[in-house]
């Protein structure tokens, strides 16, 4: 186990801006049903919890029944689908380099933790150029326990990933954007800081994270705020 504090980030709607392919690849298995598709700021607000759930969404936002059986179908087909166009449109956040770049030089390790399938998020944060500075790259199928898969906002997703980059859960701190991000720091046990940039049905500042910003040139302030208190209340 490192003693370097660690930094572990959400995919979507974090690190980076992803909406336009994975509503594009949505968008796709719509039309194929005769449905009608989503623009991406309609489309925007649905993502968030993983591609099963957004084809969820998408078939409800629809009116549009989806057997279980056939969401695992899709499911399959649009991983394939977004792979393949896995970063047409995606971009990172602005700010986000030099963050990453602050930390590093500071001796803080990164890792992600994403409801994104790992093979997805790697795939993508190569595309970006980052894939190299993550000492892990933790998916929704990346973890199995007892022959079921482990996931946010379940906290042994998040030990786990900890774990897998050499971190130690005291020396640690999490980012992400939703519901599931804030959810799943808080089961842990771990502080989490909040973009309010990504992707969420509601303001994330109504989902209690300990901090909020609004632009990756904050991180290393709201970061540091937060060593303060947990070494003032140790």
């Amino acid at each position: 186990m490192s003693t370097a504090p660690l930094l572990v980030l959400d995919l979507d709607g974090t690190i980076a801006e992803t909406a336009g392919d994975l509503i594009g690849t949505l968008n796709t298995i719509l039309m194929r049903d005769g449905l009608s598709p989503l623009t991406v700021a309609e489309g925007r607000m649905l993502v968030g919890a993983g591609a099963k759930a957004l084809i969820e969404r998408g078939f409800a936002v629809n009116k549009a029944p989806l057997a279980a059986e056939r969401l695992e179908a899709l499911f399959e087909e649009f991983l394939v689908m977004y792979e393949a166009r896995i970063a047409e449109e995606s971009t990172l956040f602005p700010g986000l380099l030099a963050a990453l770049d602050q930390f590093e030089v500071a001796g803080w390790r990164l890792a992600v933790c994403t409801n994104k399938v790992e093979s997805a998020s790697v795939k993508l944060l190569a595309a970006l150029g980052v894939a190299e500075r993550f000492a892990a790259i933790c998916g929704r199928d990346t973890f199995t326990i007892d022959g079921v898969d482990v996931f946010k906002p379940d906290a042994r997703a998040l030990f786990m990933t900890i774990e897998r980059a050499g971190g130690d859960p005291s020396a640690c701190v999490m980012v992400g954007d939703s519901r599931t991000d804030i959810q799943t720091a808080k089961n842990a046990g771990i502080p989490v800081v909040a973009v309010d940039f990504g992707y969420t049905d509601v303001h994330v500042s109504q989902l209690d994270p300990d901090v909020v910003i609004s632009h990756f040139d904050d991180l290393w302030s709201a970061v540091a705020g937060l060593r303060e208190k947990t070494t003032a209340t140790a």
